[in-house]
């Protein structure tokens, strides 16, 4: 009887020991298998969702990504264009995705720098719900006025301004949009008071910004080129990390003393949060890589940007100091849309 309870306690023992080392040996190759699987990404076309309509900077600096990276990486990247929100809904289906490097995104300060601070109801979180992979390319936008307005620099536009607040009026994309947001932050630092008007989008408001409807706008600088070289607008300020080599003569705001201003707009690749880092890592070398290509280059350049690569770690920081900035002229301004 007792050798009987001996022999079936050591078949027990046995069979625990054995569960456990397998268990423990499973533990030590999942690793091993997930840090693996990479060598074979990607093995199918990347969906990149770019979370405005097509024609756009952001939809032109993704589908140079998309086919210049697609290269290097020996799979397609199909470009899918989810606007509305002003680009909320594109980048709420890029946090919801699964997080296998199939599915990215294109963000910009917009829905991950004023986006996150003027909608207190925002369907993704920018810093939990990504991991980012890089930023692309950095696209300046310029603070320009019709030519009635008898303003030739900046220090004259705030003198006429303050000497008459609330006479000139700026036009914006919409309540709350990054052109909204940035001419509020420009009030704020300058201590001036203009008149909001706000437009369906970027094309009406440049239309009657030329038109003389409006006295100024601030727009991307390869929307608003043609006009200030047809002498239709008149560029006083450069928002961007330094002058515009197509606007040599116009300032940044960081000279006219506003350094808060920012350094302008910005395209970058993100992923849903929870993708491995090997594949963040392979994406972050393969756009890299394209971005080397001199067509690539003359292409973004020829559109008024600058190309910007960095490491997944340089553009979390631009991300939050992004948002960081708009939250303080979203707050002193009480800008807040449902």
């Amino acid at each position: 009887m007792n050798r009987a309870v001996t022999t079936r306690r050591r078949f027990v023992l046995s069979a625990v020991t054995t569960a456990v080392t397998s268990a423990l040996a499973a533990a030590v190759l999942l690793p091993a298998a997930a840090s693996a699987a990479p060598a074979n990404y990607p093995s199918r076309p990347i969906r990149l969702i770019v979370p405005f309509a097509a024609g756009g900077s952001t939809d032109l600096s993704a589908r140079l990504v998309a086919e210049y990276a697609g290269r290097e990486l020996g799979q397609s990247i199909v470009v899918e264009n989810k606007g509305g929100a002003g680009g909320s809904l594109g980048m709420g289906e890029v946090a919801r995705s699964a997080p296998d490097g199939y599915t990215i995104g294109m963000a910009t300060v917009s829905t991950h720098g004023s986006n996150p601070a003027v909608y207190p109801k925002l369907s993704y979180d920018p810093i939990k719900d990504f991991v980012p992979v890089t930023n692309v390319v950095a696209i300046p936008s310029v603070f320009a006025v019709h030519p009635s307005v008898p303003a030739k620099t900046m220090k004259e536009f705030i003198a006429l301004a303050k000497a008459n607040p609330g006479k000139y009026s700026f036009a914006s994309p919409g309540a709350g949009s990054l052109g909204h947001v940035n001419i509020e932050n420009f009030m704020m630092l300058s201590g001036i008071d203009l008149l909001h008007v706000p437009y369906k989008g970027a094309g009406l408001a440049l239309n009657d910004a030329v038109a003389g409807q409006v006295n100024a706008i601030t727009d991307n600088l390869s929307s608003t080129l043609p006009h200030v070289k047809g002498g239709r607008l008149r560029a006083l300020a450069v928002l961007g990390a330094g002058r515009s080599s197509q606007l040599p003569d116009v300032p940044t705001y960081a000279e006219l003393g506003f350094k808060d201003m920012g350094e302008g707009g910005w395209f970058g690749i993100v992923a849903p949060a929870g993708t491995p880092a090997p594949v963040v890592a392979k994406l972050n070398a393969a756009i890299h890589k394209a971005m080397q290509n001199p067509d690539f280059k003359r292409k973004v350049e020829e559109s008024g940007g600058t190309l910007v690569p960095t490491t997944p770690e340089q553009f979390k920081a631009q991300i939050e100091q992004a948002m960081a900035r708009y939250a303080r002229v979203a707050k002193t301004a009480k800008i807040e849309l449902n």
